[in-house]
């Protein structure tokens, strides 16, 4: 990313939200407000060590003062949420992105289904408050191993409309199916959380045959290839530069090598900072940012992970 780019927080607040998860406030170090954001976006923070990595932000759109990020100390850590948990501290100056948004809540809809599954709750919370906000009507299903585990459950369940879902209370995984054939079907469906999770999701949506899902994965899915075994080429409708990608080499990779300047964090398809208009050819998609009709519609692909499905793709690059 261009560290032009970038934004300097500190960090006012560390919060214990439940177990293995924190909150972290950030704010400005100069006081004053922050860039604007909408339900569901996300930030990505540089972190000391190195990484970079998304989260998304749980508080409210109107609040300008303050970002709120709730991170779970995943045990499949690949150094970020261990970092956060184990040496960042309160008072740290950090450097962060300007707010992305890639599951953006329609405020048009007569009814909003939110579920949210663990950590997948904190895009889902902004969600519910920023809906209930406008009067629109919603509802959740918060759904996590257990009580213990489940981030802001006070509050959130003790508002109307909020149902909950523990697996070690209840001895059994959620019935998602039956949950959402009950709803109606013209209603919005959202859905943040685990991968196995998102992918019932996903399918029981289209058995059901319901047309407003939206879904925010935090991982790239697994066995994600980010590279392929056929070369091919990208030619650059802006910079008027053709770039070769070799076998075993990505998109990105090869973009970059070019001298291309090329915006980008995660590298796993899951952030969306990379997101690049296609002009010509069918790219081969491995993002988990894109829904299926926008993947159908071949017009832009995220080209860390992404690929070409013949010879040549053309690039609003």
């Amino acid at each position: 990313m261009d560290s032009s780019n970038l934004i300097s927080v500190r960090v006012q607040a560390m919060r214990f939200e439940a177990q293995n998860i924190v909150s972290l406030e950030l704010v400005s170090p100069a006081g004053g407000e922050l860039p604007a954001f909408e339900a569901g976006s996300h930030i990505d923070l540089h972190l000391g060590n190195g990484l970079s990595r998304s989260y998304s932000l749980s508080n409210s759109p109107k609040e300008r003062h303050r970002y709120v990020v709730g991170i779970l100390n995943d045990r499949n850590s690949r150094g970020g949420s261990r970092y956060v948990h184990e040496q960042l501290r309160v008072g740290t100056i950090i450097s962060i992105s300007a707010p992305r948004n890639n599951f953006p809540v329609d405020e048009t809809a007569a009814h909003s289904v939110l579920i949210a599954g663990g950590i997948g709750i904190t895009p889902i919370s902004c969600m519910l408050d920023h809906l209930r906000g406008l009067g629109k009507s919603a509802e959740l299903f918060y759904c996590a191993r257990s009580r213990a585990e489940a981030a802001f459950a006070d509050e959130l369940l003790a508002q109307a409309g909020v149902q909950s879902h523990f697996d070690g209370e209840k001895g059994v995984p959620p019935d998602l199916r039956a949950f959402l054939a009950s709803k109606p079907a013209d209603a919005h469906f959202y859905c943040c959380g685990p991968t196995p999770m998102l992918n019932a999701f996903e399918s029981i949506c289209e058995e059901l045959g319901l047309p407003n899902v939206h879904i925010e994965r935090f991982s790239a899915g697994e066995n994600v290839e980010t590279v392929q075994e056929d070369e091919y080429v990208a030619e650059l409708a802006r910079s008027k530069k053709t770039v070769t990608v070799p076998a075993g080499k990505s998109l990105l990779d090869a973009l970059l090598d070019a001298g291309l300047h090329v915006d980008h964090s995660c590298r796993e398809g899951v952030c969306g900072a990379c997101e690049t208009k296609v002009l010509e050819g069918v790219p081969e998609h491995r993002d988990g940012v894109l829904s299926k009709k926008e993947r159908e519609s071949n017009k832009t692909m995220m080209v860390c992970v992404s690929g070409c499905k013949g010879k040549r793709l053309v690039l609003d690059l």
